[in-house]
């Protein structure tokens, strides 16, 4: 597939997932849980690539955070997790190991790398086991949705004629 077509796909999932913020959201302390985000990660990292997934995660976290949809926390749990996902794809080719890199990149890293950001931005201690559970639950239930439809699009051979 040729970058404009790349370019295009990542777009058109950005907008998807920004749209979407505003329909489909958690609201837990103070992060939101959005499972939306976590499917277009795992969309992005299996059809275009780890640098595409990570500009569509930069891409969608920005617009929710102009739109008031997303936080701050929006950048560390979506990019890491996409990143993840798209390396170990890369790497394996298998669509569930995708989604357990979206899992633990936003479920465990993400969470981890938002912790001093809570700290610093809001001036409140937030517990690393909260953030950890609220990130797992969205990322894992956003990982799902996406596992489930990249599956059920490989099993009709849809993937290989949109991209070909």
């Amino acid at each position: 597939m040729n970058k404009t077509k790349k370019l295009t796909y990542t777009a058109i999932i950005a907008a998807i997932t920004t749209i979407s913020s505003s329909l489909i959201y958690i609201p837990l302390g103070f992060v939101k849980i959005f499972p939306i985000q976590h499917f277009a990660n795992i969309l992005s990292a299996v059809l275009l690539g780890p640098w595409y997934a990570v500009l569509q995660a930069f891409i969608s976290s920005t617009l929710r955070i102009m739109m008031g949809t997303g936080t701050v926390f929006a950048y560390p749990g979506s990019m890491i997790g996409a990143l993840l996902a798209s390396i170990l794809y890369a790497k394996t080719k298998r669509i569930e190991i995708a989604g357990l890199g979206e899992v633990f990149g936003t479920g465990v890293l993400g969470a981890m790398a938002t912790y001093p950001i809570a700290v610093l931005f809001l001036g409140q201690e937030a517990t690393l086991f909260g953030l950890v559970p609220a990130f797992a639950i969205s990322s894992f239930t956003g990982a799902l949705m996406g596992y489930g439809l990249l599956k059920v699009l490989s099993k009709n051979h849809t993937l290989s004629n949109i991209f070909n």
